[in-house]
């Protein structure tokens, strides 16, 4: 086995890579009041957005331990790679890093590298498939890792929520100078810069949102023959079908792979939100 990947819970993995062994997933724990479960293959979904709508504080989550880490770097492969979201929304970055220190005490030197997807969602799946298209291929490791930090820092991560209210109690809307009422059925067009989650547009309703987000996928995509069109949604298969048609329509992309949010995730985009990464 010469390689593998390491991602935490917030990235979403088709099922065939789930089953691979070449990957090993994470779990972050999620937390609603008195309701505590591990972002696992267990995660109920339905049952978990249902706590989130009748609890009126706002639901928590916890990143892994440097030791978890440090337990899933001990593998008999060459190569390893980790893949986390977002340093600047999750301590998972660094509990990942700290692991890889760990580790090397304990047992030694082993070329580990840890990625901060500056994502996270379907923008930490892109990294991740991206590691072992070049693994695959047989690339070094080094060379791995200066292409896939170039693919992370030319990749594009956008969304529209139903519901910004996690975010922003939970303090990841730094970046957002202003915020328009939920009342007024206006829904912003959010996207990441260097992590930090930024406005990029609003709109009034959910129908324009996607179709704003949509168009900027259409008129910043370079390449995208040569990438895949990847979209995670929460409960919101319909809103996602109708987000990939809309840029198929105008962009044809070597693949386009099409999730449902775990744990983490779910917390986040909340019940309706829909995540583009490309």
């Amino acid at each position: 086995m010469g390689y593998k990947i390491i991602v935490d819970s917030c990235c979403e993995l088709p099922k065939e890579l789930k089953a691979s062994d070449k990957f090993e997933q994470i779990p972050l724990g999620l937390e609603v009041g008195a309701y505590r479960v591990e972002d696992d293959d267990n995660f109920d979904q339905a049952l978990f957005l249902k706590k989130v709508a009748e609890y009126p504080k706002c639901p928590k989550s916890s990143c892994p331990s440097p030791e978890r880490y440090m337990q899933a770097y001990s593998t008999e492969a060459e190569h390893v790679y980790a893949v986390t979201l977002s340093s600047h929304l999750s301590g998972s970055y660094n509990s990942a890093v700290l692991g890889r220190s760990l580790y090397h005490e304990k047992f030694g030197g082993k070329k580990i590298h840890v990625i901060d997807s500056l994502s996270a969602s379907c923008g930490e799946t892109q990294i991740a498939m991206k590691i072992m298209e070049m693994e695959e291929q047989g690339l070094s490791f080094e060379n791995v890792v200066e292409k896939a930090e170039k693919f992370r820092d030319e990749m594009n991560t956008y969304f529209v929520l139903d519901n910004l209210e996690t975010l922003r109690k939970n303090g990841r809307l730094t970046g957002v100078k202003a915020l328009v009422a939920s009342t007024l059925n206006i829904k912003p067009v959010m996207g990441a810069e260097k992590g930090t989650i930024v406005q990029r547009a609003q709109c009034i309703g959910m129908k324009k949102g996607l179709s704003k987000m949509a168009e900027m996928v259409i008129a910043e995509i370079k390449e995208p023959q040569n990438k895949r069109l990847m979209i995670t949604h929460c409960n919101a298969l319909q809103r996602a079908e109708v987000i990939k048609d809309m840029i198929l329509s105008k962009v044809k992309f070597k693949d386009t792979i099409i999730m449902d949010t775990a744990g983490i995730s779910s917390m986040y985009a909340n019940n309706g939100g829909v995540i583009v990464a490309v």
